[in-house]
């Protein structure tokens, strides 16, 4: 199992639907404006935000690294494979990286992310994608927190040092004979400065905007179109 999967396995005790919710709507209306037809969503979960677009008429398609998330999209119907952007094919109006994609990168991994959803996308197409804020990192990500149900139970551990975070998610899950199977992996997440998005070669940053998803301006959504 990868750490992806794991969290995967782990996410629905993590309480952050209304916070996912939050960011679909948001993602939703900027979208509005420019009357897509199409939308690569990459890191696209359970699919959530593909279902929402697609009631309004988008025709979608997502990717993610965890095959457990994968199974679930096309459990639901809908287009999704397991690959990196950089393995996909076509053409899109939109591209999206919702709820942390970015941070999930470093620095070399974003450049050739950035230029791979570049190719992805049409002439005066739009990538939108949101990264936590410093104060976002260390004042909300980081601490330890729990949460448990009938037959699970999960300790989340997040350290901020050097631009990293550092989450470590244990996870217990009770089987039949009711003993405990252990799962723990630790999940990497990096802190990216506003200047490492303002010179590429393929997107210009048309738009950034702080926001609060969790406390005071923890997060920032970007907004890039195709040079």
């Amino acid at each position: 199992m990868t750490n992806l999967d794991l969290y995967a396995k782990a996410e629905h005790l993590l309480g952050i639907e209304e916070a996912t919710e939050a960011l679909y709507d948001l993602y939703r209306s900027e979208l509005d404006e420019y009357k897509i037809k199409t939308l690569l969503d990459v890191g696209c979960g359970r699919g959530g935000f593909m279902q929402r677009m697609a009631s309004d008429g988008v025709e979608c398609k997502g990717i993610d690294l965890s095959s457990l998330m994968i199974d679930e999209c096309r459990a639901q119907g809908l287009d999704a494979e397991c690959a990196d952007v950089s393995e996909v094919g076509g053409k899109y109006d939109a591209v999206v990286a919702i709820f942390d994609v970015l941070n999930f990168l470093n620095q070399d991994q974003l450049l050739k992310f950035l230029d791979a959803v570049s190719d992805r996308l049409n002439d005066n197409g739009v990538f939108i994608a949101d990264i936590n804020t410093l104060y976002g990192f260390k004042d909300v990500a980081e601490g330890t927190m729990s949460s448990e149900n009938d037959k699970e139970f999960l300790v989340v551990d997040a350290v901020f040092e050097d631009d990293k975070l550092y989450t470590k998610f244990t996870l217990f899950e009770k089987e039949k004979d009711s003993k405990y199977v252990k799962y723990q992996d630790t999940i990497v997440q990096y802190f990216h400065k506003i200047r490492a998005f303002e010179k590429l070669s393929g997107l210009k940053l048309a738009e950034k905007q702080t926001f609060s998803l969790y406390d005071t301006k923890d997060k920032t959504l970007l907004i890039f179109k195709k040079r």
